[in-house]
């Protein structure tokens, strides 16, 4: 639709998990070498934490292109609000099991057989579990207790929990604590500064053919960024929408306007337009004590949060190597 007109060969804010697009900041980077490792180390379990958004998928998806088949069973649950039954169902057609669907006894016995074998040929075996934070209570404890299968020196079985932050209130929980204390590596992605931010919207432009100066302006990209909250996923779709906006308009490059009236639009906010949000409250019918104004403590909420956002080495007169300033 716009691609031409910003002398683009495809389109690069598309939501869905393109390899080819694969941008690694610090964090990322991290959480990649640890999903290696932890796939392939024998350590037991591996938690993987990030808000929506933060291309956790797209890291595991990544590292399971990585490792073949021929070295790694890696069997993947992405939707995992199954019940007890459903989940040994789902393992034992998983792993090649199928004859043992029906009784979880049977499944135990021969899983603890499978992974035998493939330890001793020093084949890798793993269970990946995406949105771990929706997985019951019950299931959890299952997980622990398969991540239980050891010899003396070893875990058989590779157990990836990937979710968001709610996953990691739930590990403090005192029914789930003993599941807590078998994580032997735990990371959490961060969300981009604006540094990061523009280095990944301009890669993306490269990728896709395009000359990230002829397509978003720099008071764009840091509107993109602070509207974003530096989510990547978010960012993707302010700036499709932002570039269908600057088609529309036949604007070049995009202007923080547009990128204003997208995010409004979608109802994006800052994180500090959010606090606010939830500070709003009615006026209260005495007046403020002690002379304070009424939208004191609002201001003060709001201030906490402009100082712990972290915007990156931005500063107002410093242009990006990426973007040039609007005219």
């Amino acid at each position: 639709m716009y691609e031409t007109f910003f002398g683009l060969k495809e389109r690069p804010f598309d939501l869905s998990p393109n390899p080819k697009y694969l941008f690694l900041a610090p964090t990322q980077k991290e959480a990649l070498s640890m999903l290696r490792y932890g796939l392939t180390s024998g350590r037991g379990i591996t938690l993987l934490l990030g808000e929506a958004g933060t291309g956790k998928t797209t890291l595991l998806q990544t590292v399971l292109a990585e490792i073949g088949p021929e070295t790694a069973q890696c069997v993947l649950l992405s939707n995992p609000t199954l019940s007890r039954a459903e989940f040994y169902e789902f393992l034992s057609d998983g792993f090649g099991m199928n004859g043992s669907a029906g009784s979880k006894t049977k499944f135990l016995a021969d899983f603890r057989e499978h992974l035998d074998q493939r330890h001793r040929c020093g084949l890798v075996t793993a269970l990946l579990l995406d949105e771990a934070q929706s997985l019951p209570s019950e299931l959890l404890e299952e997980v622990r207790l398969l991540s239980n299968i050891e010899t003396t020196t070893d875990k058989l079985l590779n157990v990836l929990l990937i979710g968001q932050p709610e996953l990691a209130d739930r590990l403090n929980e005192s029914g789930l604590r003993q599941l807590k204390q078998r994580i032997a590596l735990r990371w959490e992605i961060r969300t981009f500064s604006l540094a990061e931010t523009a280095a990944y919207v301009a890669g993306r432009l490269r990728i896709a053919g395009g000359v990230p100066a002829d397509v978003f302006s720099r008071d764009a990209i840091a509107t993109v960024h602070r509207l974003s909250n530096g989510v990547p996923r978010v960012i993707n779709v302010i700036c499709d929408n932002a570039l269908i906006g600057g088609f529309a308009a036949r604007t070049k490059p995009v202007t923080k306007s547009l990128v204003d009236d997208v995010c409004r639009d979608f109802d994006f906010r800052s994180a500090t337009q959010s606090v606010l949000a939830e500070h709003q409250a009615p006026a209260p019918a005495a007046g403020p004590a002690h002379g304070s104004s009424p939208d004191a403590s609002v201001r003060e909420a709001g201030g906490e949060v402009a100082n712990s956002v972290n915007f990156g080495p931005f500063r107002p007169k410093k242009r990006f190597s990426f973007f040039q300033s609007a005219s």
